[in-house]
């Protein structure tokens, strides 16, 4: 079992920046790649970005690729998610998930979810 725990969620007016953090215990997290998701009122849940056990590869979303980064530190038990240049189309609940064999872009891949952290881009 994994326990995953998200935090740094909040108010942001457009343009701005917010860190994400989501806090692992349980297992081994190096075991895990990670993956941010969201889900805005009214729709799906949606891919963000997903990160390897080591931290050396990524895949971000078109929606959110070069205004958002993914970092982990494996000695911390943490991954992180920088959101930088930030829209009103960004608001959602962030969460983050951890699969325990092969990652990708769909919810299934995942094992493991936290319980969302809201974000709030103000126009």
């Amino acid at each position: 079992q994994v326990h995953l725990v998200e935090s740094g969620g909040g108010l942001v007016q457009a343009g701005g920046s917010l860190r994400v953090s989501c806090a692992a215990s349980g297992r081994t997290f190096s075991n895990y790649a990670m993956g941010w998701f969201r889900q805005a009122p009214g729709k799906d849940r949606e891919f963000v970005v997903s990160i390897s056990r080591s931290g050396g590869n990524t895949y971000y979303a078109d929606s959110v690729k070069g205004r958002f980064t993914i970092s982990r530190d494996n000695a911390k038990n943490t991954v992180y998610l920088q959101m930088n240049s930030l829209k009103p189309e960004d608001t959602a609940v962030y969460y983050c998930a951890a699969a325990l064999n092969g990652y990708g872009t769909k919810n299934y891949k995942y094992d493991y979810w936290g319980q969302g952290t809201q974000v709030t881009v103000s126009a």
